[in-house]
């Protein structure tokens, strides 16, 4: 279950550096990407971290206590640019199907790119040694996604196109729909990146059954009108 709160990542979180510089932050973020995409999080230090960065080590310390505090921050920024680049939903679109499909090749695309697979690879390696991490991720990547995409279905349901009970749970659904009989196979190794076609393939197939659950005809639509009255008790 996502937090409650929709608000920005970074402004949930409380950084535990006393760093305050945001282009400073910046820079060793990104001197922080390169060399844990190079080298995994076992093969890198702070000291490589600081030279990609071309900050001090010390400097370093002043924004980040720790090697996995600056490994999850690197995470959570990561995932805000993702979902600030994705999910950018116009509600006053009337093509409903459009808008979602739409969302669903490119957030496959995102989700299969290389440096996002060696990403959450590492996430899942590390998780269990480092519960913050894995925590970070959570609410900066999928939950993030599911709320900004609720949002939208939410205005869906106000405009009468989408007939639905709980927007985060339908959310979810087509999010997995979307991503998990692709992203999953190539996340253990058994499978290669698929091509464009496939990819379309599976997300029509992921509105197509999003819409026969909650369009207008859809089977909430259906349930609810079917559902029986109530008669009054008589005294």
């Amino acid at each position: 279950m996502c937090p409650p709160s929709a608000a920005p990542v970074e402004e949930r979180e409380s950084f535990h550096g006393a760093g305050q510089d945001p282009e400073k932050r910046r820079q060793i973020l990104s001197g922080a990407r390169e060399v844990f995409l190079e080298r995994g999080f076992d093969g890198a230090s702070m000291g490589d971290i600081a030279r990609a960065a071309g900050v001090s080590k010390g400097t370093l310390y002043v924004y980040f206590q720790n090697k996995e505090d600056l490994f999850a921050a690197l995470v959570s920024s990561e995932c805000n640019e993702t979902a600030e680049r994705l999910f950018v939903l116009d509600a006053d679109e009337p093509d409903v199907e459009k808008v979602l499909t739409k969302l669903g090749l490119s957030f496959i695309a995102a989700m299969i790119r290389p440096h996002q697979i060696a990403m959450v690879r590492t996430i899942i390696a590390i998780s269990g040694k480092f519960p913050e991490v894995g925590r970070r991720f959570f609410e900066a990547g999928p939950c993030v996604g599911t709320q900004r995409l609720s949002a939208y279905l939410k205005a869906k349901v106000d405009q009468g196109a989408l007939v639905i009970d709980d927007v985060e749970a339908a959310a979810n659904q087509f999010l997995v729909l979307c991503k998990d009989g692709i992203s999953a196979p190539i996340l253990i190794g058994s499978s290669d990146p698929p091509d464009p076609a496939h990819a379309e393939k599976v997300v029509k197939g992921a509105v197509r059954l999003f819409m026969c659950g909650y369009g207008p005809g859809g089977a909430q639509a259906r349930m609810r009108g079917s559902a029986p009255e109530e008669t009054p008790s008589t005294p």
